[in-house]
């Protein structure tokens, strides 16, 4: 079955339940990329204590409703300290940025309204109650959640954890995914490939991937066009929580895959996409295993992932998959493609500031490798627009290193 783009990827997370696996302690230093498998809570109020935003005076915001006022300066706060007293009718206190500001104290003026000699400070400028103050727990109060469980950790993430005093973190185990080239056409790295052989990159490519997508990768041998080692190869990769196989799905007399995926038991829930690259994807389920059969061109490969196996990780890593998301860009050059398909072609993203601008790379097919290494994006050419003009706005999907 033959799906649409939309369709597919809804069929995957459709398919995918958000997993809940194993939990284990992890450092804080060892927790950027995982999922947070419990929520946190705040020890204590966030900020602790009203924190001036600026340099300047604290002050009562009714002692300086009339300016120019000319107030008492009764001693001085920086970050790190707090002011013992209470500031009363007339008196201000000198503050700096992060100080907890003084009892009696509503507000910070800013220095560079102010002139202050010996122990007075002339206010040229009013404030209001609260202007430049954050108060006390309203970052985050006591006992509330700062970071809820699913959340996959990033630098926002280890920064809060480390504000509560999170040495370590509880995260999900990673998921492990089975990664399996096939075809006779493809050699180790330490081989000289013959005149009709290429290398072995879309294993190197998807370990990559699937690293940064938060999977722990397993790579097997290359699996040759011959059914016993393939299934053998296979049923190996069966016993992974996801397993990629890269080539073998085409139509063609010796792309096996689908045929021992099938004597294995498969369940398969399409095998066709409607997307250039990357049209003969593969996914389906086997021994309780999910399997994607990717297309075994590099750039299909590689596009297949990011749409598909990228938010299936996500879910079996206990995250739900994040939208995907193609931020609108002009076109510096017109686009020219058959209609019909959706499209992800290689583009370079470049303009300045608010005015990005894209225009394609110049791909030669889906094994262009090189065009990717220059681009940082792709297009996103939807199928009923066979032609784009210059200046027209159209989708990208960043393309992330």
């Amino acid at each position: 079955m033959v799906l649409t783009f939309p369709n597919a990827r809804a069929e995957v997370l459709r398919r995918i339940p958000v997993a809940q696996p194993a939990i284990k302690h992890v450092s804080l230093e060892s927790a950027a990329g995982r999922v947070l498998a419990e929520t946190i809570h705040a020890d204590r109020d966030y900020p602790p204590f009203p924190r001036a935003t600026r340099d300047g005076f604290a002050v009562r915001s009714s002692d300086v409703a009339a300016v120019p006022a000319t107030l008492e300066i009764i001693g001085e706060v920086k970050a790190g300290s707090e002011f013992a007293g209470t500031v009363g009718a007339g008196q201000c206190v000198s503050i700096m940025t992060g100080a907890p500001v003084p009892l009696g104290a509503d507000a910070v003026v800013m220095v560079e309204y102010t002139e202050s000699l010996q122990s007075r400070a002339t206010i040229r400028r009013g404030v209001a109650a609260g202007e430049n103050v954050v108060p006390r727990g309203s970052e985050s109060a006591a006992g509330s959640a700062v970071v809820q469980a699913g959340y996959r950790i990033g630098f926002p993430e280890i920064a809060m954890l480390a504000s509560v005093g999170r040495a370590a973190a509880p995260v999900f185990r990673c998921p492990r995914v089975a990664i399996i080239p096939t075809g006779d056409e493809i050699v180790e790295l330490d081989r000289a490939p013959s005149s009709c052989q290429i290398r072995n990159s879309n294993s190197y490519s998807l370990r990559a991937q699937v690293a940064r997508a938060g999977g722990e990768p397993w790579a097997l041998p290359i699996a040759p066009d011959e059914i016993t080692r393939l299934r053998e190869i296979i049923e190996q990769g069966l016993t992974a929580d996801l397993l990629l196989l890269s080539g073998g799905v085409s139509m063609g007399k010796f792309d096996l895959v689908e045929q021992v995926l099938s004597s294995l038991g498969a369940e398969i829930f399409f095998d066709g996409v409607e997307i250039q690259p990357g049209r003969p994807l593969v996914f389906g389920r086997c021994k309780n295993t999910w399997f994607f059969g990717l297309p075994g061109n590099p750039l299909s490969t590689m596009v297949c992932f990011e749409l598909f196996a990228r938010p299936a990780i996500a879910q079996l890593s206990g995250a739900a998959a994040q939208p995907l998301l193609f931020p609108r860009v002009r076109l510096s050059k017109p686009v020219r493609v058959k209609p019909g398909l959706t499209r992800f072609l290689p583009a370079v993203l470049g303009g300045e500031g608010d005015d990005p601008t894209v225009e394609l790379s110049g791909w030669q097919g889906s094994g262009d490798v090189s065009a990717l290494v220059r681009s940082n994006c792709f297009v996103v050419v939807p199928p009923d627009c066979p032609e784009m003009n210059v200046g027209e706005w159209i989708g990208v999907l960043p393309l992330e290193r």
